[in-house]
């Protein structure tokens, strides 16, 4: 399940008796996850390396080697604790092209936080996917242990930088969404926010305390269905997505807001907005209409959603109270 123009262009013509299609999908997929993000955002070039100032470094875990970028804004002195952002690539995508798709470290430097772009795992080194319980390929059916690399990977974070703990926050888009949900509810000790794109919670979910929660779906996805189900389109053993209403209803419940949101409409954006919640928590639904399994506001989402600026304004709102 990549996050990718994608397999939607298979749903016309995929039937039952024609499942050798979607291993020809998923090698178009990796191609175009590798390609054609990054040439409708700023150039084939850019699929070559990540951006100015961003390094890579690797972190030992679980008989692992894994692979990460980070980016320190410009005139980082290491003073001042930063807020810091995780954000977690789509399957078969990988952290380079996350980096360049969500714009996220040309946000840092313009607001001064740190953001890390941590690797998934794969066989042969490429594809890489995330555990995120249901969902996907090679992380998922080997059991790695992501939720314990990406806590060892705040931890190493906090070693090298100076984060500020009460500011730690996560996105990611399509499995990478997954990955984030999953650690709201396990890492909630850690995570003062999440903002998943085109992600599903799939997973059982007992959080030890209240995370903010900032979603972006559209209705149009074809690879996780807003209103969840099945696709024919899923990477690994096949699941049942939650669907987005599901999702918005269990962190309301659970971080004890207001039952009834305040709605904001437009033809392109339904906004609900959940106040009331204990320790300064927030939730947030933004429901994009026909949107698709993209990152809204980059050129092939065709919508001018600004989503990297709504979550940095989102995250700065909703530090951990505790």
């Amino acid at each position: 399940m990549n996050d990718v123009i994608r397999l939607e262009v298979f749903s016309r013509v995929v039937t039952s008796s024609q499942k050798t299609l979607l291993v020809l999908a998923a090698t178009v997929v990796a191609v175009y996850s590798a390609g054609t993000y990054v040439v409708g955002l700023r150039g084939p070039l850019d699929a070559l390396g990540a951006a100015a100032g961003t390094e890579s470094k690797t972190l030992e875990f679980g008989g692992r080697t894994r692979t990460y970028l980070v980016h320190a804004p410009k005139g980082y002195d290491g003073k001042t604790p930063l807020p810091l952002v995780l954000v977690l690539h789509g399957a078969i995508q990988g952290a380079t092209n996350v980096e360049r798709m969500s714009g996220m470290s040309d946000k840092a430097d313009k607001e001064s936080f740190l953001v890390a772009y941590p690797d998934g795992t794969s066989r042969s080194g490429l594809a890489p996917t995330w555990n995120a319980g249901a969902c996907c390929g090679y992380a998922q059916t080997n059991e790695v242990d992501d939720v314990g690399f990406l806590r060892a990977l705040i931890d190493r974070l906090e070693h090298d930088y100076t984060v500020d703990p009460k500011r730690i926050f996560v996105t990611g888009i399509s499995n990478g969404g997954m990955m984030s949900y999953r650690l709201a509810c396990e890492l909630a000790d850690r995570i003062a926010a999440i903002a998943p794109v085109e992600g599903a919670q799939d997973v059982e979910c007992h959080p030890s305390g209240p995370v903010s929660v900032l979603i972006f779906h559209g209705t149009a996805d074809l690879l996780v269905p807003y209103d969840g189900g099945t696709t024919p389109y899923q990477l690994g053993p096949k699941r049942t997505d939650t669907s987005v209403r599901s999702t918005v209803a269990f962190w309301v419940k659970q971080d004890g807001c207001t039952a009834t949101p305040h709605r904001e409409e437009s033809t392109q954006l339904h906004i609900d907005t959940y106040s009331g919640c204990r320790d300064g928590a927030g939730v947030t639904l933004y429901t994009i209409q026909g949107g698709h399994h993209m990152w809204p506001g980059t050129r092939l989402s065709r919508n001018d959603v600004p989503a990297t600026d709504i979550m940095w304004s989102f995250f700065a709102a909703h530090p951990k109270s505790k």
